[in-house]
């Protein structure tokens, strides 16, 4: 995730949905909300929990620019790739 001046956070979740909300409307206290990290721009799904943890502290470990490329390659837009995910809806789950 980013923020508008593009400040990166990786974590790891088993809710992406929920956990995307979390961030935009700002409900953890911590470094995603005093960054203001709002913006999907970047996941992998995978689907053993170890391997999630393992992945997120590998690219933890790297340098911005190799973040940067990472991103760089699925979305050289920097899109929120969860734009439209809560159009119209109070937050996850909700029609």
């Amino acid at each position: 995730m980013a923020s508008k001046s593009g400040t990166l956070y990786t974590g790891v979740t088993n809710d992406l949905t929920r956990r995307v909300f979390e961030h935009k409307e700002a409900l953890n206290s911590g470094f995603t909300q005093k960054y203001k990290i709002k913006k999907l721009i970047y996941c992998e799904q995978i689907n053993r929990a170890q391997t999630a943890i393992d992945r997120e502290k590998q690219i933890k470990r790297w340098r911005r620019s190799k973040k940067v490329e990472l991103i760089n390659r699925m979305n050289p837009d920097w899109n929120d790739l969860s734009e439209e995910w809560f159009k119209g809806s109070v937050g996850p789950g909700t029609d």
